[in-house]
């Protein structure tokens, strides 16, 4: 079958082609349907991250997929259910963060990732997995689907953010997203759609005319371009944020999101940084955290729970917004547009097989 790796030594992925896989005990075969395309795919193929699996010399892409049910291999799952798998495997056995149902929050080490750290990807005709590691979706969501692995990493986040503020009386008026790549549209609809902030923003560095904006602002929100107004400056132009949605892998931004926040505000950080070192006062911003009592959290990936949540979610964005956002859908026979990276791409994925519902 055929399936989209990237090879030891290549930079730029390939077509290529690999066993159509078989489903062992409590593993359902899975039809996929479609797959998308994230700034991890791209900095896999760049070499700043990621890992093959053991003994192989390339790693089928791949972490957002949505599929259907090809055989059910006698497990609780039907024919023709359209599911979404969960990213993280266990590397070498259960360890306890599998076994309590919290994989994400196993460390480095302790996980595979699926089409990005140690074990094969979604980006083929088939893939196997097991029934725990599924999410089973309505079928009205299957051409979007691929959406609901992301939404979910967003859903995780915000959980950690509120779970940080828990111990007071706390509702945020207003939230910032910092970049305005697909993630942090997505995050930004989501703050927009839940009608829970008095005002929103996206901070960003692209220039008008620029569809990313054009999409920050139909949704309602501000958008920030930083080359004018720095992130650590964004509380004297618009005031201090109750929540910060950090997005960009910027390292300065974790300590400039430290003076946009407003008193008793929080940011989660999901951006995954190269090494760069920088001054910073540290004494300074240690005492804003202290006298304003704010707050920074850190998160990756998500769990069963999330993609269930992400589900929902999915459901309640607007459709005009998902339409400007999944700027293509790209067949097997030109899937290398999926991968194009210019000023009018936002979201891609590469399909594999229509979905029909049986």
């Amino acid at each position: 079958m055929d399936a989209i790796a990237v090879r030891k030594g290549e930079h730029e992925p390939s077509v290529i082609e690999v066993p159509k896989p078989e489903p062992e005990a409590n593993e359902v075969l899975v039809r996929t349907l479609r797959v998308g395309v994230d700034g991890t795919d791209r900095e896999l193929l760049e070499g700043g991250h990621g890992e093959f699996p053991a003994g192989e010399d390339y790693l089928v892409l791949g972490h957002e997929a949505v599929g259907v049910v090809e055989d059910s291999n006698g497990t609780e799952y039907d024919e023709g259910d359209v599911v979404v798998p969960t990213v993280r495997r266990p590397p070498n056995g259960l360890n306890r963060y599998f076994e309590r149902g919290e994989p994400d929050m196993a460390p480095e080490g302790e996980y595979s990732e699926r089409g990005i750290v140690g074990a094969h990807g979604f980006m083929a005709e088939y893939f196997t997995s097991s029934t725990e590691y599924l999410v089973k979706i309505p079928n009205e969501q299957a051409p979007l689907g691929f959406l609901i692995e992301p939404i979910s990493i967003t859903e995780k986040a915000l959980c950690h953010a509120y779970a940080s503020r828990s111990a007071f009386e706390w509702e945020p008026e207003s939230a910032a997203v910092l970049g305005n790549g697909s993630l942090g549209l997505l995050t930004l609809a989501m703050f927009v759609q839940s009608s829970k902030f008095e005002r929103t923003y996206c901070v960003g560095r692209r220039s008008r005319p620029d569809p990313t904006v054009e999409i920050i602002e139909e949704l309602g929100a501000t958008y920030v371009d930083s080359r004018e107004t720095p992130v650590d400056e964004l509380s004297n132009e618009y005031e201090g944020m109750d929540l910060i949605y950090e997005a960009t892998g910027y390292a300065k931004h974790a300590f400039q999101t430290i003076d946009a926040l407003a008193p008793n505000g929080v940011g989660a950080l999901l951006g995954v940084p190269d090494s760069w070192e920088f001054e910073i006062d540290g004494g300074r911003l240690h005492k804003e955290f202290i006298l304003h009592n704010k707050a920074l959290v850190g998160s990756v990936n998500s769990h069963i729970g999330h993609f269930e949540t992400a589900s929902d979610t999915l459901d309640s964005l607007p459709e005009s917004f998902l339409d400007s956002l999944v700027t293509g859908v790209y067949g097997i026979d030109d899937w290398e547009k999926a991968f194009a990276d210019d000023d009018t791409t936002i979201k891609t994925a590469v399909e594999f097989s229509a979905y029909e519902e049986r």
